[in-house]
């Protein structure tokens, strides 16, 4: 019998790279396409990539109904709804992973201080497992309520981990300077995002007040045992997909180049979706896309004593839609890796 998936928010950007990838998955089936804005719309008249490959209608976000005919509902829905759905009969009846950032934190009030809303249900958040597989794979296996991290955090984290739980640089000099493509804001139509305001310029945009920022603190305090505070600006750059970390942090005593890449093999060089492109090694979102690989480079500065890391990936894919097939996949006690082999698209 295949996985029964269900969508919530299908016809979003992540919502629609999750049909993508579930439509070819040789051991799930697609059996609810959720969407509010389209209810009773063929998806594939939403997305005509999909046309004579997925031939669902849009049905709406009814989760009650979805958990007894779902064994995962993914919910790629704005923050608060899946918070506000959330209940034990929902839980008890489908695995629950959640592309929002509901349940990614786990202090409710760090949660509404910078989402500016009531958490609607707290008392999931002991239980959510973050989702980062390559750090809590063993974790994964066991949840029913997974928080699946947002695209800045996972390439920043990934980026950074292995430098801060081995103790190479110094938690409280990092710095992460990101830069993102238009489809990371969303399908909503925002004046801000038209191809008028966006071609041919780049910003930077919720400087010291970017969401994501808490939730790349809590992950790197955990690795290295220390309460971490950083600098996160994110940038918005005039392309459709990808995500690009350049992280900066002063390094600890003695560490060398050597020492970095073999921090970066112990935690990573026997991982699929990450490929160490070594020092001096330096990512681009083209070598990426489409694909749900992560690509991570380092330099050291030994004029400044700092380390310069650096991290790309697609967001739509390891940054939001693909990570979330990785999880279901551990979940469910398939390869990690299915459904998920593809290769980065070029040009």
């Amino acid at each position: 019998m295949k996985i029964k998936a269900g969508i919530i928010g299908s016809t979003g950007y992540a919502g629609a790279e999750l049909i993508r990838l579930l439509s070819q998955h040789p051991e799930a089936e697609i059996c609810w396409c959720g969407s509010r804005s389209y209810t009773g719309e063929e998806f594939s008249s939403i997305y005509r990539n999909l046309f004579r490959v997925v031939d669902q209608k849009c049905m709406d976000d009814n989760m009650e109904q979805l958990a007894a005919e779902a064994d995962v509902i993914f919910t790629a829905t704005p923050q608060g709804f899946c918070a506000s759905m959330m209940n034990d009969s929902i839980l008890s009846q489908a695995k629950i992973i959640d592309l929002s950032a509901d349940f990614r934190l786990k202090d409710v009030a760090v949660y509404e201080k910078w989402y500016k809303i009531e958490h609607k249900s707290p008392q999931y958040l002991p239980e959510a497992v973050y989702g980062l597989c390559e750090i809590r794979r063993e974790a994964i296996r066991h949840a029913r309520l997974l928080a699946n991290p947002g695209c800045y955090t996972t390439c920043s984290i990934l980026t950074l981990y292995p430098l801060v739980k081995e103790g190479l640089v110094d938690p409280s000099t990092i710095i992460i300077d990101a830069k993102s493509g238009t489809s990371g804001a969303g399908r909503g139509a925002k004046v801000a995002n038209l191809f008028c305001e966006v071609n041919e310029s780049m910003k930077a945009y919720g400087v010291t007040t970017h969401r994501h920022t808490p939730e790349i603190e809590e992950q790197l305090s955990d690795a290295c045992g220390q309460p971490v505070v950083l600098n996160f600006t994110p940038h918005l750059v005039p392309m459709n997909r990808g995500i690009l970390v350049t992280a900066y942090a002063s390094l600890a005593d003695g560490v060398t180049a050597e020492t970095v890449e073999a921090a970066y093999e112990k935690y990573y060089g026997e991982e699929f979706f990450i490929r160490l492109l070594g020092p001096g090694g330096c990512p681009e979102t083209r070598w990426v896309e489409g694909s749900n690989f992560v690509d991570i480079g380092f330099q050291l500065d030994a004029r400044t004593n700092r380390m310069v890391a650096m991290g790309a990936l697609d967001n739509l894919v390891k940054g939001a839609a693909g990570q979330a097939v990785q999880n279901m996949n551990l979940m469910f006690g398939l390869p990690e890796n299915m459904g998920l082999t593809m290769p980065p698209l070029f040009p």
